[in-house]
């Protein structure tokens, strides 16, 4: 495929990807849909009157809302003509936008000019913990024979998570500032104070599409109908605040203070040439309603990098792939539902964290610093335990096609001092 708008072979954001987005311009500050090709967003309310399918010419107003919501509702028909006309809009070939100057220059907007938002209201966040080699990392620290005696029971028989904090997930770009709260000191004692070991999560996340009924679970042979696409997630841990409150409930304040998304959602379709066999077999082999025959892994190449105030450049910290997760979002979607717990449209699933394999794939410091028992270098003399201040993480993924790559942008965020009360 080709499209009239121009792009290298190392552009994110070619006609075999159009992720959806919602931006801004000082111009028009209203909130609106966008689609991404190549430096530009196509406007989505601008040419909303174009989409004529069976389906989008009764809904057209879900391109004239200010979140994806709305459009994630109407399910895989819907999204999958979308994506069709999408594709023949902006194609080559296709004169209605290319030969139309008004229309064009109306419906375009370039990415450095647009100011990014949230895509979806967020209702639910749920953080799963679904990566093998996160799960058990340090085992041959630990005094564990192996990763799976590292493991909890539980861990191989379902997806473990835990329900996360929506109101505190933010768009790339979004500053993070240092979370305070309890810790234990050296003395065995509680203090309180900021946290001092601030870490990066390298995570991948999914948004659902059409709701469930509260009391029905979600087959796992229909789940795919329920995921509308993916988004890269760093979900930043407060290490000391999360091993002190830890038991017997959970990660709380350790967690809640700050979870940062890449503003494109890369669709299920765009990543249909993606999918992949699970490297790694799931044994025991899960119960019934936890088994798909189907490829449902991802091969997305993901990098994290680290620009701190006291480095003259960025230093890779991380390549991992997120073809390595033990569960699948399948798997994922239909345990969390299993119970009767209804799902709507936007709720975001995170992956955890997205080890792999190598000590080059492990995806957060407290892997790699052996939970801060050793500092790592970054070069030119400079080493980390954790983030400080100033700190710049940033997450980057893609796909990569026979002459073209589907990508997700990048997630970025800067560390500030934390903001202690009186």
């Amino acid at each position: 495929m080709k499209s009239f708008i121009p792009y290298d072979v190392s552009c994110h954001f070619p006609i075999e990807n159009l992720p959806y987005g919602v931006f801004s311009t000082t111009a028009n500050e209203h909130e609106r849909i966008g689609v991404a090709i190549g430096d530009q967003i196509l406007d989505l309310s601008v040419i909303s009157h174009l989409f004529n399918g069976p389906i989008l010419a009764q809904h057209r107003h879900v391109f004239q809302q200010a979140t994806l919501n709305a459009f994630m509702g109407l399910g895989t028909p819907a999204w999958t003509e979308a994506r069709a006309t999408l594709q023949k809009l902006l194609s080559a070939d296709e004169p209605t936008l290319r030969d139309n100057a008004d229309l064009r220059q109306r419906a375009f907007v370039a990415q450095s000019e647009a100011t990014m938002h949230l895509p979806a209201h967020i209702g639910d966040f749920t953080d799963f913990f679904s990566s093998l080699y996160h799960a058990s990392s340090g085992w041959n620290r630990r005094g564990a024979a192996s990763r799976d005696e590292a493991l909890y029971p539980n861990w191989k028989q379902m997806p473990v998570a835990y329900h996360s904090r929506a109101s505190s997930v933010v768009v790339s770009g979004t500053p993070v500032r240092r979370p305070c709260g309890q810790m234990i000191s050296y003395q065995g004692k509680p203090v309180f104070g900021s946290c001092q070991s601030l870490d990066f999560e390298l995570e991948m996340a999914f948004f659902t599409g059409p709701e469930s009924k509260l009391g029905e679970p979600v087959d796992i042979t229909t789940a795919h109908h329920h995921i509308f696409g993916m988004v890269i997630l760093n979900d930043w841990s407060a290490r000391d605040i999360q091993g002190w409150e830890m038991r017997p409930l959970g990660p709380f304040l350790a967690k809640n203070f700050c979870s940062t998304i890449s503003p494109w959602i890369v669709t299920m379709e765009a990543l249909a040439p993606f999918l992949v066999a699970n490297p790694v077999t799931q044994s025991p082999t899960p119960l019934p309603y936890l088994q798909h025959n189907d490829d449902y892994n991802v091969d997305i190449h993901l990098t994290a990098t680290i620009k701190g105030e006291d480095m003259q450049a960025p230093a890779i910290l991380t390549r991992t792939n997120y073809k390595h997760m033990y569960w699948t979002m399948k798997q994922q979607l239909a345990h969390h539902t299993v119970s009767g717990c209804n799902i709507n449209p936007g709720d975001l699933m995170g992956s955890g964290t997205v080890s792999g394999p190598t000590e080059e794939s492990e995806a957060c410091l407290s892997e790699k610093t052996w939970r801060g028992a050793r500092e790592i270098s970054l070069g030119n003399g400079i080493q980390r335990c954790f983030l400080e201040d100033g700190d710049e993480v940033i997450l980057s993924g893609c796909c990569q096609g026979d002459g073209y790559c589907v990508g997700f942008g990048e997630c970025t965020g800067k560390v500030l001092p934390a903001n202690l009360p009186r």
